[in-house]
């Protein structure tokens, strides 16, 4: 395996200690000046591809309990999500009660549910989960990477390797076009969708296009929505970026209550240890209520989170 992707395989003892060690998370958050953390899975991640739905679901149920015992060393500053395979809808809305139970504060979806005879996200076959992370205040998220065809390997990516990365956000967009033209969020106005590690800065043009083929097209391309996609979009659908100096600028041209700031420690894309100083340069032109609002205060409000008055 290591002679296929060498970057991926590296011994324990070189792994990132704040991956996987709570203490060590919490000082690494000090040293960026980081009071706390929404945490996403890592291995979890590419395990959304897996083709074994048992596979999935085994160690979902896992990282679950994992995640709820790594939270439980400070639950104010380690902020954990739970997963679920979906082998059904039944299952999922089971998944999401004990997600909740264990005390976490969300989900992350697979790209795909495993159970691909229930249709897609838009199918209202899925209306009862969508329900369930409403009663249950759970937002749910959807993470680059975790969709099969935004994968690097992917033939559709011509050219170097290094053209896939402009590509890896293609699967989280078209899982914020599923909801909104399927009419999900006409069906469900109060659920709420997080679009993870896809910077945001894309955002404004997604919107446009958007609404343009919604005003020239709807007619022969259907969609069920009765106001324009934007609407839904940049009500509904939280976008979570790190160092993408675009989000900041483009913000008066989406709703900056839905753009959540985020490190992406311990990811090779983190701007862990250099936060504060890269965020004082990108934020220098905000006014202070935009920019308490997407670094944390959005993300706050978004999962009922207490901040201290100090922070």
């Amino acid at each position: 395996a290591d002679k296929i992707h060498p970057h991926l395989f590296v011994p324990w003892e070189e792994l990132h200690p704040g991956g996987w060690d709570p203490d060590e998370r919490l000082k690494e958050q000090d040293r960026d000046g980081v009071y706390a953390e929404v945490i996403y899975p890592s291995v979890g991640m590419i395990l959304c591809n897996h083709p074994d739905p048992d596979y999935k679901k085994a160690c979902f149920d896992a990282y679950n309990l994992w995640i709820t015992e790594f939270q439980s060393t400070d639950p104010a500053r380690l902020i954990g999500l739970g997963q679920t395979a979906l082998r059904s809808v039944a299952e999922g809305i089971a998944d999401l009660v004990r997600i909740k139970e264990f005390g976490l504060h969300g989900v992350m979806m697979p790209g795909y549910a495993s159970c691909h005879d229930e249709g897609d996200y838009d199918d209202p076959r899925w209306d009862p989960l969508w329900r369930a992370a409403i009663d249950l205040q759970l937002p749910l998220s959807f993470h680059i990477l975790t969709s099969g065809n935004d994968q690097p390997t992917n033939p559709q990516f011509r050219g170097p390797k290094m053209n896939s990365f402009l590509g890896i956000i293609r699967g989280c967009q078209d899982i914020m076009g599923t909801f909104v033209f399927g009419g999900v969020f006409e069906r469900h106005p109060d659920l709420r969708i997080v679009c993870v590690e896809a910077d945001a800065g894309w955002a404004p043009h997604w919107a446009y296009r958007a609404d343009h083929a919604y005003n020239r097209h709807r007619n022969w391309l259907t969609a069920e929505i009765n106001r324009l996609p934007s609407e839904y979009f940049f009500e509904n659908v939280y976008l979570t970026f790190q160092d993408d100096w675009i989000a900041f600028k483009t913000r008066h041209l989406m709703n900056h209550e839905r753009l959540c700031w985020a490190s992406d420690h311990p990811h090779s894309d983190a701007t862990f240890p250099n936060s504060q100083a890269i965020l004082r340069e990108q934020t220098a032109d905000m006014s202070l209520t935009e920019r308490d609002d997407i670094l944390w205060r959005n993300t706050a409000r978004l999962y009922n989170l207490s901040v201290p008055a100090a922070v």
